[in-house]
């Protein structure tokens, strides 16, 4: 029997995540992606893999899987129960399954998204490069639900990346860098603004954008009227629409937006704001000037 694994359970949201696919935005199409990518490169070095194999983005758990064949996996992102047939094995470790066996994630008490790696890698058919779910264009594999049966890849090699990425708790409250533009004259002393707010994560925040509560941010008066011509936003845009509460665009935002983007996040801030719950705290730390060169 070919390699591969029996999806038993889903917990609100289990999808297949690789890297993504970036350089599409001319198509119309996100990068997508894992949010946590650190914690999925890890998953795939503990399960022996390539960093850029396909493995599973689990929200808040709840996900059960049967191997149907031999393999290694591994659990990492917030630290979370996992068991392999009822016993308690642990997450950021490799760990063997036998045929038949069948792991379970619990819900993390912290955190988001936990990622599941596999050796071999998931290997659904791939669209424009990647075989990332894309939530918002629907490209990539369908959401994860009971009775899939998920081919693998051949494995590659060994476990390898212990101790690199250690089960961490997600904080309460997160500073963001942000660089300032490439609209940030639309608004009123725009880094003073960010710097001396504070903003909580909204429930209604997804893969596409972390939406935030809090002090809605001035536009400068002689843009109080104005609108903008849709143009092309990036991963980590702080797009900031009429009412003027931010959104942080993640991994599946789209390719263009008509509000004004005062800023945009580092690169390396992005990992924990995928794992940022609602009601976490949000203060943005100016660090310089956005460039798109």
């Amino acid at each position: 029997m070919r390699r591969a694994i029996t999806v038993l359970a889903t917990g609100p949201q289990t999808l297949i995540q690789d890297l993504g696919r970036p350089g599409s935005a001319h198509l119309g199409v996100p990068p997508s992606g894992a949010l946590d990518g650190p914690a999925l490169r890890l998953a795939n070095r503990l399960a022996g893999n390539p960093e850029h194999l396909a493995g599973i983005e689990a929200l808040l758990g709840g996900l059960r899987i049967r191997a149907e064949s031999s393999c290694t996996v591994a659990v990492t992102g917030p630290a979370v129960p996992v068991t392999v047939d009822g016993r308690a094995v642990g997450s950021h470790a490799p760990v063997h399954l036998r045929p038949g066996a069948e792991l379970e994630i619990g819900a993390p008490a912290t955190g988001l998204r936990c990622y599941l790696g596999i050796s071999g890698g998931v290997e659904v058919p791939a669209e424009l490069g990647s075989r990332a779910t894309d939530t918002l264009s629907g490209i990539g594999p369908e959401p994860l639900r009971p009775g899939d049966v998920l081919p693998l890849g051949n494995p590659a090699g060994p476990p390898t990346g212990a101790d690199e990425l250690a089960p961490v708790r997600a904080p309460d409250r997160l500073t963001v860098p942000v660089l300032l533009g490439p609209r940030a004259d639309w608004f009123d002393d725009p880094g003073a603004q960010l710097a001396g707010g504070e903003w909580t994560v909204s429930p209604q925040s997804n893969r596409v954008g972390v939406r935030l509560v809090g002090l809605p941010l001035r536009r400068a008066a002689r843009y109080a009227e104005t609108e903008l011509p849709s143009e092309g936003v990036v991963t980590g845009a702080v797009q900031v629409p009429a009412g003027g509460r931010p959104v942080i665009f993640l991994a599946d935002h789209p390719t263009t937006g008509g509000y004004p983007v005062i800023g945009v996040v580092r690169p390396d801030a992005l990992p924990a704001l995928g794992q940022a719950r609602p009601g976490t705290a949000i203060l943005f730390r100016p660090a310089g000037q956005y460039s798109d060169s």
